[in-house]
């Protein structure tokens, strides 16, 4: 399975698009920019959609859905987020073969016709806050697309919430930012760096945007969530007042946030290797794979039935757990295929470990002899989750480490530019757009984020020398 792999440092992006399509977690669709997720890439986002789901329901949240199609005029009323969305929009002119009164946009984003809802909705302080999440399709016409990372249509998650106050909207708005560097960290065993957009890189139409960024395993940056304090911007444009405590009319405080299938690239890109995919347990499709190992039928009448009873023990114990029973296929070319898709443990069976009560562990995360253990039948229904659990920390670990070591704190913009060159560069920058333009020019990197957690006191502008109170995360990024 691996052979037709192009390796990482041969061509990193080639290596990408290899492992997702072995990998059978998507293809290309017939329309350019668009994909179709195979089935094993929709167990793996349905994974991540149920663990960002619990936590928006335990926060308080509930799923609604909205419409596909926007009129165009939703999209004008806020001057700058039709200016942001212009050049990805996908319109649609002509409906049932007549040319419609107005154009319908294909959603890019809801924050319009959510808006729109809300107004309706929303009438008295007693009706706030509104807690909504949709789950969904967007269109936003790329003009350089990858599978997963951008592509012209993509699944996500957008939540969208009304408040009384700016204080509480923007307790909201880091409140799910945190909850998605919870999810990252520890379901996808990726760490990230929260962090405040600059006034460049925000949202269009939003007061201030937050994001998550993470190093993916070729030193770029990846942003993986974001979540952004609209402050009174939409809801001036679309009219969303209440009543408030002395019978005023205010207008809302509204925020939204969002996170899409780009995840599943993160997790490939971040933990995957030459041999394919590396999943984390706690999403991963499959957690453990059953290989039974016989040469004979003989072996086979031995062996087969030992595997089956130590699938169902697992199975018991809450593991995600598959046995390969395939006879068209040797142990060692399903080895490999299992390590290309991913499977965080493999189990093998073989007639000396039927002989023996035993089975033999095989760790996705380290290669060869040291990934295995020989652990004996009774007690894998203990020792097979204990095994996942430290495999999901090694990950997370393994790439922190690999984060700190490619993150650099250059002390002027001669080091700032080796230090972009090999990943990130946290430095001193000033706030100026036009420092963080002629850096961009300069170097292609970007400004990621001005890290939430900053180390204190104040410093010079690796770019221009002016004073600077707040260091930021610049790279190059996809």
């Amino acid at each position: 399975m691996a052979e037709g792999v192009t390796p990482q440092s041969e061509d990193y992006s080639r290596w990408y698009t290899d492992v997702v399509q072995k990998a059978e977690l998507a293809d290309y669709a017939p329309v350019k920019g668009c994909m179709v997720i195979r089935p094993y890439g929709y167990a793996l986002w349905e994974n991540i959609h149920d663990a960002l789901d619990s936590r928006f329901k335990a926060t308080g949240h509930e799923n609604a859905y909205f419409p596909l199609f926007i009129p165009m005029s939703f999209l004008q009323k806020e001057a700058e987020h039709v200016e942001g969305f212009s050049p990805e929009l996908a319109v649609v002119t002509i409906g049932g073969g007549e040319k419609l009164e107005e154009p319908l946009v294909v959603r890019p984003t809801s924050e319009t016709v959510i808006g729109h809802m809300y107004a309706q909705w929303i009438k008295s302080y007693r009706d706030l806050p509104v807690l909504i999440n949709q789950w969904a399709n967007v269109v936003r016409w790329e003009m350089r697309t990858r599978l997963f990372l951008r592509t012209t249509e993509f699944l996500w998650q957008e939540g969208h919430t009304a408040h009384e106050t700016a204080e509480e909207a923007q307790e909201e708005t880091i409140r799910m930012l945190r909850v998605y560097q919870d999810f990252a960290e520890n379901e996808a065993a990726i760490p990230v760096i929260p962090g405040r957009k600059s006034a460049s890189e925000k949202f269009a139409g939003a007061a201030t945007s937050y994001t998550i960024e993470a190093m993916m395993g070729d030193r770029r940056a990846l942003q993986s969530g974001t979540s952004h304090n609209l402050g009174q911007n939409f809801a001036k444009a679309f009219e969303i007042r209440y009543l408030d405590r002395n019978n005023e009319l205010q207008y809302c405080w509204t925020t939204s946030w969002g996170v899409s299938t780009r995840m599943v690239g993160a997790i490939v890109m971040v933990h995957g290797d030459d041999k394919g995919l590396a999943l984390p347990p706690r999403l991963a499709p499959i957690q453990a794979v059953i290989v039974p190992i016989s040469k004979t039928d003989e072996e086979r009448e031995q062996v087969l039935p030992a595997a089956e009873d130590i699938f169902k023990r697992l199975q018991a114990a809450g593991v995600r757990v598959k046995l390969d029973a395939r006879t068209e296929f040797t142990p060692g070319w399903k080895f490999n295929e299992w390590e290309m898709r991913g499977v965080p443990l493999r189990i093998e069976v073989g007639p000396r470990d039927v002989a023996n009560q035993s089975a033999v562990l095989a760790r996705r995360d380290i290669p060869g002899r040291e990934g295995k253990t020989f652990v004996p039948w009774a007690e894998l229904d203990i020792k097979v989750p204990e095994a996942l659990v430290t495999i999901q920390k090694a990950l997370f670990d393994r790439a922190l480490a690999f984060r700190e070591e490619h993150t650099h704190r250059p002390e002027n913009y001669e080091q700032f530019k080796e230090a972009v060159e090999d990943g990130f560069a946290l430095a001193w920058w000033c706030g100026d757009l036009a420092c963080e333009d002629a850096i961009k020019t300069d170097t292609k990197a970007t400004n990621r984020c001005i890290p939430l957690e900053q180390d204190g006191g104040t410093g010079k502008c690796v770019y221009c020398g002016k004073d600077a109170s707040e260091k930021a995360i610049f790279a190059r990024a996809y």
